[in-house]
């Protein structure tokens, strides 16, 4: 488990995205460093470089291994193990961006031109495809129980995204299923972070527990607010591509929830305009006001809090620590974005 050697975090560290994060500054960059050391190919293959050196200039906030590693500082040290962990997951989340982006058919992310828009979809679906393949060769130097953790969460990320794909124009949707879609396309690999950093740093079995709930709580707040931001967000202050939720027919949950507040003869307005329209225009201005007009941008707001709360109330057992108090801190941010 080879790691790379100490560097000094650049100007564009994570940590300076999220406060909570300098907490592990140091860890996160020697993160970084890896998952670019991952992003090579053979002298063979020299002409993918630029496709490889696009995911390096797409580099996010980092939450997933940054819980990793706040949730193995709440129960001990971070290790080397922490570190490769951390990048794995983070590999995962990249490669499914790669694969979301094209069928979204986003143009940008992370403040650039995506993938797709760049060198088209196949390269994109190749590309994410190469990222899970590398990291099928580092979960081969895991201990068999995290490689079957990592495994296990991927399939249900792949599972959510399909059952999201096969709700499209469903009307009927209602809020307890869409939980349970982000719940598997989204909140598991937040999850999954939280509990092998507790494993890692040698938690017992409760702790892990505990950091688990945590994490599977604040990543569906994350989803609940990443679903509104599509909507109301500014995508200059985003960095991407926004309102495909729409363009591709998903109910979220502020749409969701107006279409339980509206009579009938409104809902199959609504079901016309927005769900079963037949071209890829709509009226954002006019949707955003009818929903905060019924209240259903504050509902969902109020949602995301609620998880947040839970997430948190989740901790509770765990000692006080700087690490915990940044792991709440982080899920406060994560619900905060569409304040």
């Amino acid at each position: 488990m080879q790691l790379p050697a100490h560097t000094d975090i650049s100007a564009d560290a994570p940590n300076r995205r999220i406060p909570a994060f300098r907490l592990i500054a140091d860890q996160l960059s020697l993160v970084k460093e890896l998952i670019n050391e991952q992003l090579t190919a053979s002298d063979k293959t020299g002409d993918i470089k630029l496709l490889l050196d696009c995911v390096r200039c797409h580099s996010g906030k980092m939450i997933r291994p940054g819980l990793v590693l706040l949730a193995g500082n709440c129960c001990g040290k971070i290790t080397n193990k922490h570190i490769f962990i951390a990048a794995i997951i983070e590999m995962i989340h990249n490669a499914t961006l790669l694969h979301d982006d094209v069928i979204d058919e986003g143009q940008k992310r992370r403040g650039m031109p995506t993938v797709n828009s760049l060198w088209g979809n196949e390269s994109a679906v190749l590309l994410g495809d190469f990222l899970l393949s590398r990291v099928f060769k580092m979960c081969a130097e895991l201990e068999p129980k995290m490689a079957k953790i990592i495994a296990a969460s991927a399939i249900r990320l792949c599972e959510g995204e399909l059952r999201q794909v096969v709700q499209r124009h469903n009307r009927q949707l209602g809020e307890s299923e869409y939980i349970e879609i982000i719940t598997e396309k989204s909140a598991v690999l937040f999850s999954t972070a939280c509990f092998l950093g507790a494993l890692l740093a040698q938690a017992s079995e409760r702790q892990a527990q505990s950091l688990a709930d945590f994490g599977l709580n604040a990543g569906i707040a994350f989803q609940i607010t990443d679903d509104l931001l599509d909507i109301v967000g500014d995508e200059n202050k985003t960095g991407k591509t926004l309102g495909s939720d729409v363009d591709k027919h998903k109910l979220t949950l502020a749409l969701i929830h107006l279409l339980e507040e509206v009579d009938e003869r409104k809902k199959k307005a609504i079901v016309s305009s927005y769900i079963e329209r037949k071209n890829t225009q709509y009226d954002k201005d006019a949707l955003i006001k009818m929903l905060a007009r019924h209240g259903s941008l504050e509902y969902a707001k109020s949602r995301a809090q609620w998880y947040v709360n839970r997430a948190v109330r989740a901790l509770a057992g765990l000692k006080k620590s700087d690490a915990k108090d940044a792991l709440i801190e982080t899920a406060i941010f994560m619900a905060g974005r569409a304040v």
